[in-house]
């Protein structure tokens, strides 16, 4: 992962989109359990190569961000893959405590109950995110 002529190499087959940005899946190796997705940049993508540890641009912030930087709740990085067109990427990681936001392992911890119904959470929330972001 630590390979700066690595990073160039892939970097330059991708094709980041008209804000300079390509989505990234992040997955648990292990599990195959989809956690979240977001956006990366050019710098974010080269620090995650850098360092081992997933580093995004968030949107509405306008800032680039680790993943874990205020919960501890971090993503080592186990593989970083390529679709074919170039324009995502797909980062399976070991996910250290929560990955979501707001407390569950996945950002996906919500599904239709069925064609056009209500959303129910299908998982256990693992931690309070009030305690680990503390309150809004």
């Amino acid at each position: 992962m630590h390979h700066p002529a690595m990073a160039n190499t892939l970097i330059e087959q991708l094709k980041f989109n008209s804000d300079g940005l390509i989505p990234a899946i992040v997955q648990e190796q292990g599990s195959g359990r989809v956690l979240m997705m977001a956006w990366m940049n050019r710098a974010s993508l080269e620090k995650t190569i850098e360092t081992g540890k997933t580093h995004f641009w968030s949107r509405s912030r306008q800032k680039f961000w680790m993943k874990g930087e205020s919960s501890g709740h971090t993503q080592a990085v186990r593989d970083i893959a390529i679709d074919c067109d170039g324009d995502t990427l797909l980062i399976q990681v070991h996910q250290t405590g929560a990955a979501c936001h707001e407390g569950y392992q996945s950002c996906f911890f919500r599904s239709m109950t069925g064609p056009g119904q209500c959303t129910q959470i299908t998982e256990p929330r693992l931690v309070d995110p009030d305690e680990v972001y503390g309150k809004k």
